[in-house]
């Protein structure tokens, strides 16, 4: 059967109708609580970091240990050149002293030594010691060697020149002579038959030799 068509004014009221129809729907919908959103969790915070451990220096690490000053440099720093190169022990023969050092150091050759063992074998302390390598130093006679000897650091002193010393010909007759100037060696006063370098030459075998 056909479907009885509806006037306009029956059309409107049913469209009314379905939309007030929905509207109430929506009020329905409105008004019911919407379910909260669970709060999401916040992300762990990570652990502090551990404390990385000091490593553990090996024999080789501990056997390099950096250069300090030694006490040689520390005089230096707080001398000036003048008060080096002029250095002076009280009641010391400074010529003497010094031929003294290019003796024993001779006897090392290039191995050199210690600054320490040769200051106790002179009989110094290590202040007057240490003045002393740096005024040879100055003069050219010694060099030093900066070195690590039993975890500290230190020098070896090597004989670089053996200073000039007169103390072998002191007193020869030579010297005096009063008819040096007529001396020759194929003349009548000749150093070949001199009685005065005989006599100086016996006198110098006859005196003790010092202990070193």
């Amino acid at each position: 059967m056909a479907k009885k068509k509806l006037n306009p004014q029956e059309e409107a009221k049913k469209i009314q109708a379905e939309i007030d129809a929905l509207k109430e729907k929506a009020k329905i919908l409105d008004a019911k609580p919407t379910k909260a959103k669970k709060p999401t969790k916040a992300k762990k915070t990570t652990k502090a970091e551990k404390p990385t451990k000091a490593k553990k220096t090996t024999k080789k690490e501990e056997e390099v240990k950096p250069e300090e000053k030694t006490l040689e440099e520390e005089l230096e720093e707080q001398l000036t050149d003048s008060e080096i190169e002029n250095f002076q022990i009280e009641k010391v023969d400074m010529e003497k002293l010094t031929a003294k050092v290019c003796d024993i150091l001779a006897e090392k050759e290039s191995d050199g030594m210690f600054q320490s063992e040769l200051w106790k074998k002179l009989k110094l302390t290590s202040r007057d010691g240490s003045r002393l390598a740096l005024k040879l130093e100055r003069m050219g006679t010694i060099n030093r060697e900066k070195i690590l000897e039993k975890g500290r650091w230190t020098y070896k002193l090597i004989l670089k020149k053996t200073p000039i010393s007169t103390q072998s010909i002191e007193n020869a007759p030579c010297l005096i002579c009063p008819v040096e100037q007529k001396c020759s060696l194929d003349g009548e006063i000749s150093p070949r038959n001199c009685q005065l370098i005989e006599d100086w030459v016996i006198a110098e075998t006859k005196k003790p030799k010092k202990a070193k």
